[in-house]
């Protein structure tokens, strides 16, 4: 298979250059009033709105007056709005009428409606099909093997930590945050650990594919697709040929449900574990010590109770919400609270909306580590399509802040994050940051 992506190479000069490959930005004033223009004028899904932090007041508006919000115009086209905790879980658990599928456009906003462009992945698939790929790779996130990996987590922290410079400021992001998590993908995949960051690199061009500051020409894309499938699927002819082992290439290449993938389909979910792997846990990391900056009373609490951390994980999963949507395509006329919506409309579920939802969180926009239900929140959604891995994020995030306490009295942001220009990752780029013995 070491040649079978050349086809994705073809694509790259196709479009190298192209007008319009690349995602143009539509700017927004700082100062505008989401209260000011009517409500179906109102589109959530520009990416500056996330990159700039105005998403409050516009996911308010919606919550208040249009919890499902129709935009009939958008750089994606048109698409329904869901915005209130309890409507997102009633969509999310409704997978025979709300479609994940890839050939229906997947599962974000910025999916096509075609079986030739977007790449099979199971989380992009429905049941039956679906169920079967996911619990090829179940067994590596079961509480037995989880904790076989907590001591090799804690041993990776602890480097990490003791190699970064006190009193000076560097960044946080790729110092930390991407550290631990590339260390991790590679132990997963089973790859040599001097690849972790081709690994990345990989991950963030599929998760920075719609940001046209890190892709300014859509030939970049399809490339890195090139090599990333090129190089698994070298993998994927040497561990089929080998003795099962306990990673997950291994894993798909011997359970009966996914030993004979496609090529597209393999390249398809080594992506998807390869993002699901790096986004959300990086953000969290990253967006813990945001919010700990934020609100320093929390940071004294936690200091003087470092058992807190364990409810403050789950709260800060909450509070960054680094997956901010998903998206389901109507698979039949339905009406749903009242609104009807036809066969082949876009919907999205808005979870950064949802966990910030007055009516069924306190405090909501809060960060509060000693929370009384913190696990109660959207971010890992819900139903079949409920995030395979979040035990993995969770801990990891716990035992890198359980060994940052033992080290550090303060872990300092010393400017404003840099945020990616996305309306699908709450991503931040860049975090100078300053720590103290």
């Amino acid at each position: 298979m070491a040649e079978s992506y050349q086809h994705l190479r073809e694509r790259a000069k196709a479009v190298s250059g192209r007008s319009g490959s690349v995602r143009q930005r539509i700017p927004v004033e700082p100062n505008f009033d989401p209260w000011s223009v009517p409500i179906g004028e109102l589109n959530v899904a520009n990416p500056e709105i996330f990159r700039q932090e105005l998403w409050p007041a516009y996911f308010k508006r919606l919550r208040d007056e249009a919890p499902v919000h129709f935009t009939e115009d958008s750089q994606y086209g048109a698409y329904w709005s869901i915005t209130r905790f309890n409507d997102i879980m009633e969509v999310d658990k409704a997978h025979d009428t709300f479609s994940s599928d890839f050939t229906m456009g997947g599962v974000t906003i910025q999916g096509r409606a075609t079986s030739m462009q977007e790449l099979p992945m199971f989380i992009q698939m429905d049941p039956p099909k679906h169920d079967a790929q996911r619990m090829t790779v179940a067994p590596m996130f079961t509480q037995r093997s989880l904790s076989e990996l907590e001591a090799v987590i804690r041993t990776r922290a602890g480097e990490i930590l003791d190699a970064l410079p006190l009193d000076t400021e560097f960044d946080w992001v790729p110092e930390v945050a991407v550290e631990l998590t590339s260390r991790m993908l590679a132990t997963l995949f089973d790859v040599p650990q001097e690849d972790r960051r081709t690994l990345i690199r990989w991950s963030n061009t599929v998760s920075n594919a719609d940001d046209p500051d890190y892709i300014t020409d859509a030939s970049q894309f399809w490339e890195a697709m090139a090599e990333c499938g090129d190089y698994f699927a070298r993998m994927w002819g040497r561990k089929k040929s080998a003795a099962p082992q306990f990673d997950l290439l291994s894993m798909l290449s011997h359970a009966p449900a996914t030993a004979n993938m496609d090529r597209r389909e393999l390249l398809g979910n080594v992506i998807l574990l390869l993002v699901g792997g790096n986004d959300t846990t990086r953000n969290s990391i990253s967006g813990g010590v945001h919010a700990l900056n934020l609100f320093p009373n929390e940071f004294t609490k936690l200091r003087v109770n470092p058992g807190l951390v364990h409810s403050m994980v789950p709260e800060i999963i909450r509070w960054q919400t680094p997956l901010m949507h998903m998206r389901r395509t109507v698979m039949k006329d339905v009406e749903f609270r009242g609104h009807a919506m036809k066969r082949g409309d876009k919907v999205v579920m808005w979870y950064l909306s949802g966990n910030r939802d007055e009516r069924v969180i306190e405090n909501p926009d809060l960060f509060i580590v000693d929370r009384k239900d913190p696990r109660h929140h959207l971010s890992f959604g819900f139903g079949l399509h409920r995030c395979l891995g979040n035990r993995l994020a969770e801990m990891q995030v716990r035992v890198l802040w359980e060994e940052i306490l033992k080290r550090f009295s303060q872990v300092e942001v010393v400017s404003e994050p840099v945020r990616a220009s996305s309306s699908l990752f709450r991503a931040i780029q860049s975090m100078p940051v300053r720590v103290a013995a």
